[in-house]
């Protein structure tokens, strides 16, 4: 039997996984239940849209409660504390300045199931999150990006 992963989240990545699959069970499922004996009450099932729509998003909503259940159950909460020591962990906040083009970017290290790239979070198994991570500040890490190869100095970790 294979183990199930250990999901890392932050106390705020657990907090946002249990409010979507709340939502999900309660007014989302709601909604899409309504929606089908709505289509249905318009008749001829074979062939009406409104009713497939809304079973395709009835499975992706099931889909998708199975999977926050799956992944809750899983669930190791990482705490941030900021011990003094200078170390990257999950949870932290780190400062990195690219050695190329002397630009500084601020990203917070997390676990997969919380990356949000797009909000400066990154996955401590994304290239940078696995070239930082255990590492102090001061240090030089080297990236392997597709582009070739980048270096970043870790300014400050907190």
């Amino acid at each position: 039997m294979m183990t199930e992963k250990e999901i890392i989240l932050t106390p705020e990545g657990l907090s946002n996984l249990e409010q979507e699959l709340e939502t999900l069970k309660t007014v989302k499922r709601r909604e899409v239940a309504e929606r089908i004996k709505q289509a249905i009450e318009f008749g001829d099932i074979s062939e009406n849209s409104e009713y497939e729509d809304a079973k395709n998003e009835q499975a992706f909503i099931e889909g998708r409660i199975i999977t926050l259940e799956k992944m809750l159950r899983n669930v190791r909460v990482i705490e941030h504390k900021n011990n003094g020591t200078d170390v990257v962990h999950i949870g932290a906040k780190v400062t990195l300045q690219d050695l190329e083009f002397g630009e500084e970017v601020i990203y917070t290290l997390v676990g997969s199931a919380e990356a949000d790239p797009l909000n400066k979070k990154i996955s401590n198994e994304s290239p940078v999150g696995k070239a930082i991570i255990g590492k102090k500040k001061g240090d030089i890490v080297e990236v392997k990006v597709p582009a070739g190869n980048v270096k970043y100095k870790i300014v400050e970790v907190v």
